[in-house]
């Protein structure tokens, strides 16, 4: 069994074939997936949890507001996304972050953002979903700041290399590697797969973005997480069944997701 711990289900390329996208999940073996909720104003807060709504056995969502969107958060969005975050199927907070790549909302903007969802985090009891890049030091420091060990969470698409993972983890947040980790080029976050305990990493797709090799180029889907999970069991040397199945009772117990024992 393989979880999809971050994916975009709203965004209209994965959307206006849901149906056929989580038949092909289903077939590749991946029986949950989080699909992130990245709000940019107040009529977007809820895309991602109605969809859990609608399929609850198989979905649940998260809310929050992407670095990119810092500018938006005012108050109205924040209590919007407290609100919502209350939801019993909202199993994380973000994501929430810094990206320090793009710029597209200042980075006193994204600070603030990030340490306002923190906040909303540590006040509900759920865990964060990290998004960071080009800013691992600016990162760590807001997390240690924050104390956002309080909740703990996830570092998504993970993007840097494995002190990065290490120090990651002693602030209580596990990797989530994504299609990134298949690039040939990606020696760091090869080596920070290979080095990540087994109690402490997932696996993600962030579709429709970033598909894995082979599937590289193409819109990314949950079906294709498969082929990033195969790539790290390769890179640790273990049986890609067990990997699988060890990220996906990581994740269980990351979000906080109780499943009944079979019968």
């Amino acid at each position: 069994m393989l979880f999809d711990t971050h994916c975009h289900l709203d965004d209209p390329r994965l959307l206006e074939e849901l149906d056929a996208v989580l038949e092909r999940a289903n077939a590749a073996g991946v029986k949950r997936i989080t699909t992130i909720g990245c709000a940019n104003d107040l009529g977007s807060v809820m895309s991602a949890v109605e969809l859990a709504r609608q399929h609850p056995d198989r979905i649940s969502a998260t809310v929050g507001v992407h670095p990119h969107d810092a500018r938006h958060l005012d108050d109205a969005l924040c209590d919007a996304i407290r609100d919502a975050g209350a939801h019993p199927s909202v199993v994380a907070i973000g994501e929430t972050g810094l990206d320090f790549h793009y710029d597209h909302s200042p980075h006193a903007a994204q600070e603030e953002a990030f340490r306002m969802q923190i906040a909303i985090a540590k006040e509900l009891r759920k865990p964060l979903v990290i998004h960071t890049r080009s800013a691992p030091e600016d990162t760590l420091r807001i997390l240690r700041e924050e104390q956002a060990r309080d909740v703990g969470g996830i570092i998504h698409c993970f993007s840097e290399d494995a002190p990065f993972a290490s120090a990651s983890l002693d602030l209580g947040f596990i990797s989530s590697f994504s299609g990134i980790v298949t690039f040939k080029k990606a020696v760091a976050v090869q080596e920070a797969a290979r080095k990540q305990p087994d109690d402490a990493i997932l696996v993600e797709t962030d579709a429709p973005y970033l598909a894995p090799i082979p599937r590289r180029g193409k819109r990314n889907e949950p079906a294709y997480v498969a082929y990033t999970a195969t790539r790290i069991a390769e890179l640790r040397g273990v049986d890609p069944e067990a990997f699988a199945q060890a990220t996906y009772e990581n994740a269980l117990r990351v979000f906080g997701i109780q499943e009944e024992s079979p019968v």
